[in-house]
This record gives C-alpha cells, sequence and structure tokens, in this order.
C-alpha cells in the first residue's frame, strides 16, 4: 500500500501565530506537481504538538482538501493519551484521510503490552495505520516481537522507522509481513537496500523532486544512480537536523523563498552560525537561494 516518497509536512504559520492556511495549500500543490506519492501532515514536523485539537482536526481536513486524491495522505493523529489518538483518527478518516500515523507514545512511557493495547484500539476505527517508532522523541521502542504481533491486527500495515538503525528493517521483515518506510532521509538508501518501501521524508518538503527520483531509482534497481543521488544530498539530508526537527527544514524553505520562517514556541530559530552551516550546505546542493 506504501512505496515511494512521502513528505512529512510542515505547518507554516502567519505572523500572528496562526495556521497560514493558504500557503499550506501551496505546499501541497508543488508537492503534487512534484510526484510526491503522500503527504503527512500533523506528524513532527508539522508542530503537532502546538496545535490545539481544532486546528489539527482543520489542516487534516485542508491537506485531504488540497491533495484532492493527487497523493496519499497519511494523517498524523496519533497521542499518548489512548482515547484522544481514537477521536482524532475518527475525524481523519471521516475527512477522507488515506491513512492515519500513530506515533509512539510519549511520556507516560506505556509497557509493551500498553503498546499493544493502544495501537489496537485505534485500529479499531478502521482506518489504515502506520506505526511511529521514534524512540528520540517517545522515550519507548516499539519492539520487534510487538511489530510482529501488531502486524497481525487488522489495519496495522505500515511501520515508519525513526530510530536510525537500518537492523531494525531487517529484523522487522524477518519476523513479520508488515511494509516498512524509512524515517530518516539519510538512511532511505540503506533501509531501502534490506527491504523498506519508500521513506518519509523532511528534506521532500524543501527538494521533493530529490526525493521522488531517489526512491524511483531504488525501486528500479538503478542503484549506481541512487548511491550518486544519496551521496550528492547526504550532507543537507544530515544538515535538515542540526537543530530540533522542523527548525533546520523551515529555515531552509524560507532561505529558497517557499515559506516565512515561522515557529511557535517552545521552538524558535536557530542561531546564526547553525543558520550560515545550512545556507552553505544547501549552496553545496545546488538549492537556489532568495
Amino acid at each position: 500500500m506504501f512505496s515511494g516518497a512521502y513528505t512529512a509536512l510542515v505547518t507554516p504559520f502567519n505572523r500572528d501565530g496562526s495556521v497560514d492556511f493558504a500557503k499550506f495549500s501551496d505546499l501541497i500543490a508543488r508537492q503534487a506537481e512534484a510526484g510526491i506519492v503522500g503527504i503527512v501532515p500533523c506528524g513532527t514536523t508539522g508542530e503537532s504538538p502546538t496545535l490545539n485539537s481544532d486546528e489539527h482536526c482543520r489542516v487534516i481536513d485542508a491537506a485531504v482538501e488540497a491533495a484532492a486524491g493527487r497523493m496519499q495522505v497519511i494523517a498524523g493523529s496519533g497521542s499518548n493519551a489512548t482515547a484522544e489518538a481514537v477521536t482524532l483518527t475518527r475525524h481523519a478518516m471521516q475527512a477522507g484521510a488515506d491513512a492515519t500515523l500513530q506515533v509512539t507514545p510519549y511520556y507516560n512511557k506505556p509497557s509493551q503490552e500498553g503498546l499493544y493495547r493502544h495501537f489496537s484500539d485505534v485500529a479499531a476505527v478502521g482506518l489504515p495505520v502506520v506505526l511511529y517508532n521514534v524512540p528520540g522523541r517517545s522515550s519507548r521502542e516499539i519492539a520487534i516481537d510487538t511489530i510482529a504481533r501488531l502486524s497481525r491486527v487488522p489495519n496495522i500495515v505500515c511501520v515508519k522507522e525513526a530510530g536510525g538503525s537500518v537492523d531494525r528493517v531487517s529484523a522487522i521483515l524477518s519476523q513479520c509481513d508488515i511494509c516498512v518506510l524509512s524515517g530518516d532521509d539519510a538512511l532511505t538508501l540503506p533501509m531501502m537496500a534490506v527491504g523498506a518501501s519508500g521513506v518519509i521524508s523532511v528534506a521532500s518538503n524543501l527538494i521533493p523532486e530529490t526525493v521522488v527520483a531517489l526512491t524511483r531509482l531504488v525501486l528500479a534497481g538503478e542503484w549506481e544512480e541512487a548511491r550518486a543521488l544519496h551521496r550528492k544530498y547526504y550532507p543537507l539530508f544530515c544538515d535538515c537536523f542540526l537543530d530540533t526537527n522542523p527548525i533546520p527544514i523551515k529555515a531552509a524553505m524560507a532561505m529558497a523563498g517557499l515559506m516565512a520562517e515561522s515557529y511557535r514556541l517552545p521552538l524558535c530559530s536557530m542561531d546564526e552560525n547553525l543558520k550560515e552551516r545550512l545556507r552553505q550546505s544547501l549552496a553545496n546542493a545546488g538549492v537556489d537561494l532568495v
């Protein structure tokens, strides 16, 4: 069901801090034109922790409307409260999303049994579920055995692996039949080499054509060309995480004239030294700057 390049969308804000829905729609149109397979609103990159419930639902609605059937919409509708995740997922399904991205519950640190019950309850809503393993954000890793167990639950069909481990892709696929997507741009090529079918990318907010090309080359078995593209953009893939995501990618998009640089506290602009390093990385990658 999931294959190729997906974009973990940023959420643009107006000067007064409100969501800039007009710009959001423009950014989605740009993704469609670049050939992106799907978009992921309201994920980590979309600053979902600072969206209130009404905004969260409105952003998902806007994403489905702007996508207009041209690409899949995997709605970020997870929470560390199971009841809230279920409510948000019901809304995403009613809005017309194709699937839901479900982050590992954070802060309350559930057991593996708790994770199993949490994701199973969300899956019962009826929308295809992409599990989101991101221990750096959630202080919990979804164990391989738990993923294998969850793969037998109806509607749980994929896992986004953002733990920085290529080995986990092999371990997952050796134990169960489930789709795996890379959650790290710098690991897209190696993860796909061992069986992942694509990536949920941060960098594709800025360079969607490049990420589309990389995944297509790998899926076509054009390894020499894929490695060359990976090597060219690897420094930029890494520098998109010079600071807490999505700070660098929003700064990069502003440097490229794609949007205003805007965040919601507690996130804020990175220091000028890091900005200069990012600007140089963009120039080295051939990104046009304003």
